[in-house]
């Protein structure tokens, strides 16, 4: 899987932070009322840690504020306030390297179980979740499925939008993993490729960098830099429209994503793509972020 990592122990003793409130992981708790278990009424975030700096957290502090904002609640924090929650969690856990943070923010707790918002009757709750998590390297690289779920419309459910209703995700996660494959590979409404179920997708085709055009996935942060360090290093890189036969036919293929970085592929629906190994775009866009990281990390 692209979410693969090695065990760490440590994480059993973990404190999280529940509305300001460190908890022993045993010991962390939600009510059976709030919006996010009952009805997945929420947005999220996942950040990594490097050096003690989590990467780019502005940029998801910018995704987290407006994916409240569509679904009209109001953070109880400022952005000030809630880095510095963020970072006493860590502290407190004394966490800085390695570490994957899952920081989620629900409607509040509802005072029964209904979908009207009117029923809220505290405020958002929030929740930080830090776990040793080191990738597992993937150097074969992933094998991906496309799956029958699409990503659809905006005006059904709008991919862009973070939240905790991951159902579509889940059920072509499902579907791959049935099939054998690591993570699902998914289309548009069109027939066009859009992402994979976890990640963001490209392939290189004669040089090119191509990933789909982002009308039908979530706004990646890696995936957003990625092309930034592409466009930078003088590496032609699109956002357009391509279909399974190009993925096919293409000479290197990876995905993107907070945790792991760039992963590559090796096959698509059976499909090796290119030779299997060599990779030299992805190699170069591999090194370009690790050295944004260790930017980032100050």
């Amino acid at each position: 899987m692209s979410h693969d990592f090695a065990p760490d122990q440590r994480n059993e003793s973990i404190l999280i932070d529940i509305n300001g409130e460190l908890f022993p992981r045993d010991q962390a708790r939600v009510s059976v009322f709030d919006s996010g278990f009952m009805l997945g009424d929420g947005v999220w975030e996942g950040l990594r840690a490097h050096k003690g700096k989590i990467a780019f957290l502005d940029k998801h502090f910018d995704r987290l504020w407006e994916g409240a904002k569509a679904l009209d609640f109001t953070l109880p924090l400022s952005r000030s306030e809630l880095s510095q929650r963020l970072y006493k969690c860590l502290a407190a856990n004394n966490m800085s390297d390695h570490v994957h943070i899952r920081l989620m923010v629900t409607r509040g707790t509802r005072s029964t179980p209904y979908q009207d918002p009117r029923v809220t009757i505290t405020p958002p709750t929030i929740v930080i979740i830090p776990e040793y998590k080191k990738p597992v390297a993937r150097k074969e690289g992933l094998s991906l499925f496309t799956v029958h779920v699409r990503r659809g419309f905006p005006d059904v459910q709008d991919q862009k939008l973070n939240s905790h209703s991951k159902i579509n995700c889940i059920t072509a996660c499902i579907q791959a993993t049935k099939a054998g494959a690591d993570e699902a590979l998914m289309l548009d409404p069109h027939g066009f490729v859009a992402t994979c179920n976890s990640t963001h997708f490209f392939i290189v085709r004669k040089g090119e960098l191509w990933t789909s055009t982002g009308d039908y996935c979530l706004g990646g942060i890696t995936r957003s830099v990625v092309l930034e360090l592409a466009r930078e290093n003088s590496i032609p890189a699109l956002e357009k429209n391509f279909s399974l036969t190009d993925v096919y036919g293409a000479e290197e293929a990876f995905v993107t994503g907070t945790f792991a970085g760039l992963t590559p592929v090796k096959q698509v629906d059976g499909r090796l793509i290119g030779d299997g190994s060599n990779r030299p775009v992805m190699k170069r866009l591999q090194q370009l972020y690790l050295g944004r990281i260790e930017a980032e990390a100050g």
